[in-house]
């Protein structure tokens, strides 16, 4: 087994959608950054990595590289996953919180979560997902994201002479 952990911030800008999770919320404001902005998935797309030891989400994704310039953050997270399985994990469970002042999250957090849990190929209920207010830390004006991963080896079936071992199938089941 191995866990991840990764964070992100972004200060809200007037003028481009707010997207958090993989879902447009409806907001005045959006998430500047140098791609769409998603906190959550910068956040998860870290921890993925990092629990891979692999190179974080701006290395492998400079923000003074054009081609993020507005990118769906949907790629990052599939570069990442991609990784995960390439160094023979699967996922078990993603638990994350959400730092900011509003929008309000609760409204939205089921359909967060499954767009999560589909984009990483995992059941819902395998999602965590928590929203806080920043109350008096003076980020009323951006929005924070903390995600933990959990990732488990996949081992091989036993073969004949062989030690017995156990083998973790993918993580999609039915909703």
């Amino acid at each position: 087994m191995k866990i991840g952990y990764g964070w992100d911030s972004h200060e809200f800008k007037r003028g481009i959608p707010l997207k958090i999770g993989g879902v447009t919320l409806p907001h005045p404001k959006g998430l500047g950054g140098h791609s769409d902005g998603d906190v959550l998935l910068h956040a998860l797309t870290d921890a993925l990595l990092g629990a891979v030891a692999a190179p974080d989400i701006g290395t492998l994704f400079s923000p003074s590289d054009p081609r993020w310039k507005g990118a769906d953050s949907a790629l990052f997270l599939a570069e990442a996953l991609q990784r995960v399985h390439a160094a023979g994990y699967v996922i078990v469970n993603v638990d994350s919180t959400l730092i900011l002042a509003e929008p309000k999250i609760g409204p939205h957090a089921a359909a967060i979560r499954s767009r999560v849990a589909d984009l990483l190929a995992i059941p819902s209920d395998c999602v965590g997902l928590k929203a806080k207010t920043p109350e008096g830390m003076g980020t009323d004006n951006a929005a924070i994201a903390h995600a933990v991963v959990l990732l488990e080896k996949i081992m091989p079936e036993k073969k004949s002479g062989e030690r017995a071992g156990t083998r973790v199938g993918t993580r999609k089941e039915k909703k």
